[in-house]
């Protein structure tokens, strides 16, 4: 199903000044990056602040998003947690909504279950949700790392079609040749994007597409064939890309965001917004000669 989507944006969520989802930024937001060559969102996961949303509010941005979609690109709900239990009731729920295409679910932080445990936990998932099943691979995260072999077996499962693998190339192109040709294989890594697509990956799911939307396409379209744009425009992106992640995510994005007038740059503890020292310093990349 992800055949065709190879800038998913791991969207952010705007708060207004008393801390609510702001829906009209949001939907504001939607659109650009629908305009840019974005395919699919990301909604709700770690951009998005997934753990400081309650409940109702993940379902009250899943519907919503949905509706402001209307079926123009991929709508991919996280509703992954280190709860086994809680993870299966929310994809159980969250997968009979309107507009939702996949869910998203994360390795199980802090427990540091054995592979064995993983592999339950997605079956368990996958089984429950009447949707397609994302896997979320970040060990940076999560301590622990779904080993290859056990992606490659989960994959098998019908109901499990893609993952987000934010380890090496080298895992991804591994993946990419030992998983079914219908499992979607992408990058969770913004700066691997060109290396991951010419590795047979299906693309990236994206934080810096927030910033950077028609440079990635235009990335995507020239490594068909115009190798030696593709790697110039790639070699503009990556100190832009690094900068996005020199503090706490999505502080760096929501403060360049903001800058432009599209949201208020507002986050929940304990993610904090950047003081004026690290504003500057991703400034000095974003906006000046990036080194």
């Amino acid at each position: 199903m992800f055949e065709n989507d190879a800038i998913i944006t791991a969207i952010i969520t705007p708060f207004t000044d008393d801390d609510q989802i702001d829906y009209p930024a949001l939907d504001a937001l939607i659109e650009r990056l629908l305009s840019e060559g974005s395919t699919g969102f990301v909604v709700g996961a770690t951009t998005g602040e997934s753990p400081n949303l309650s409940h109702e509010e993940k379902i009250a941005l899943f519907t919503h998003f949905s509706a402001q979609l209307r079926g123009r690109g991929r709508l991919i709900a996280n509703v992954g947690s280190n709860s086994t239990r809680q993870s299966v009731a929310l994809a159980q729920e969250v997968s009979q909504l309107a507009g939702v295409d996949a869910v998203l679910a994360v390795v199980p932080y802090y427990n540091k279950p054995s592979q064995a445990g993983m592999v339950a936990h997605f079956t368990a998932i996958a089984e429950a949700s009447a949707k397609p099943v994302m896997i979320y691979n970040i060990p940076g995260r999560s301590v622990v790392q779904l080993s290859n072999v056990t992606l490659a077996e989960l994959a098998q499962h019908p109901n499990i079609q893609a993952v987000k693998q934010c380890t090496t190339i080298e895992d991804l192109a591994w993946l990419v040749q030992h998983t079914p040709t219908d499992f979607a294989v992408y990058t969770g890594d913004d700066d691997q994007f060109l290396d991951a697509l010419r590795v047979g990956a299906n693309g990236v799911i994206s934080v810096a597409a927030h910033l950077y939307g028609p440079q990635m396409a235009a990335v995507a379209a020239q490594q068909r064939g115009q190798r030696a744009e593709a790697e110039a425009q790639m070699a503009w992106l990556v100190p832009r890309m690094h900068a996005l992640f020199a503090f706490p995510s999505p502080a760096p994005v929501k403060m360049m965001l903001a800058r432009r007038g599209e949201i208020k740059n507002n986050l929940r503890l304990p993610l904090l917004k950047l003081n004026d020292s690290e504003t500057a310093q991703v400034l000095a990349v974003l906006e000046g000669d990036a080194k």
